[in-house]
């Protein structure tokens, strides 16, 4: 009768941190899709938004001020912090 396999040793400890690394991957899709909804909702439509609630309304006709930039940037690296995770997300379900 032979010894326990070194390959479902193996495979267990794969399993796991496959496991592990689904459920941090979820986390930070769910949080970036929270910061992403928040985000969007603090931007200026046609007037208003982040830049006249903090009394920044005053240059809006030079063109969006530092908020305004600053939110759109991070908008815009949660929207790619979103789509990456989303794709490594579905790459860790995947059981082959």
């Amino acid at each position: 009768m032979r010894g326990p396999s070194l390959r479902g040793c193996a495979a267990d400890i794969v399993g796991s941190v496959r496991d592990v690394m689904l459920y941090v991957t979820l986390v930070l899709n769910v949080g970036s899709l929270f910061g992403l909804i928040a985000g969007i909702l603090l931007h200026s439509g046609r007037g208003g938004g982040l830049s006249d609630m903090f009394g920044g309304g005053g240059g809006a006709a030079l063109g969006s001020t530092a908020a305004e930039r600053n939110l759109n940037r991070i908008t815009f690296v949660l929207a790619l912090v979103w789509i990456f995770s989303l794709v490594a997300f579905s790459f860790f379900l995947e059981r082959t």
